[in-house]
């Protein structure tokens, strides 16, 4: 009986110290509380930062007085901070921020290729002909945005600081000027603890 209790004690512990994997989980129903789990960037600075830009941009005269909507090309957001961030979904949230307000129209730069390819598949011969679409008729945009992310990180024995930067600018396509143009801080405070506590 003591080798049997021994040898559960002695299973039990190995079991208990062995690797962990998340295995149960379940829906956040509120995709909008806030999210410090780490000290890296998250969906709750995106939030933040998209939002208040996004909000600043719209209430700006180039958007607000428009006698039409201005149409807007997203391009690229430069990532200068040492994380592995997907600035492309940062962007992909301004362009659909800004779709949901009706002020703004929009060219989807990435869906050009797919574009060339449709006309030339509908001047093959297999489309009829008043149906057709073809080169000549696109918009051209207004503007354009694009941006950057910077971080500086501070570390002094248990405390650390994260602090983000995310400048947006909206540039005149025609003159080269930048019409609108902000930025979002963002700073988060962490101490580490020591395990278990």
């Amino acid at each position: 009986m003591k080798k049997f209790l021994l040898l559960s004690t002695i299973l039990l512990t190995l079991v208990n110290c062995g690797p962990k994997a998340f295995v149960k989980g379940n829906y956040d129903q509120d995709v909008n509380r806030e999210n410090l789990m780490n000290d890296s960037w998250s969906e709750t600075d995106m939030q933040k930062a998209v939002a208040d830009l996004v909000g600043n941009l719209v209430a700006h005269p180039t958007i607000s007085v428009a006698k039409r909507p201005p149409v807007v090309m997203v391009t690229q957001l430069q990532n200068k901070t040492s994380e592995h961030i997907d600035t492309q979904n940062i962007m992909d949230m301004v362009r659909v921020e800004l779709m949901r307000g009706g002020k703004v129209a929009f060219i989807d730069k990435e869906a050009r290729t797919d574009i060339s390819d449709e006309y030339n598949y509908q001047n093959s011969g297999m489309v009829a002909g008043e149906s057709k679409k073809g080169p000549g008729g696109q918009t051209g945009a207004d503007y354009i945005i694009n941006g950057r992310l910077d971080s500086i990180v501070q570390e002094v024995g248990k405390d650390k600081t994260v602090y983000y930067k995310l400048v947006l600018n909206m540039t005149n396509l025609k003159s080269g000027v930048i019409s609108w143009s902000d930025h979002k801080q963002i700073r988060k405070q962490f101490r580490k603890k020591s395990i278990g506590l």
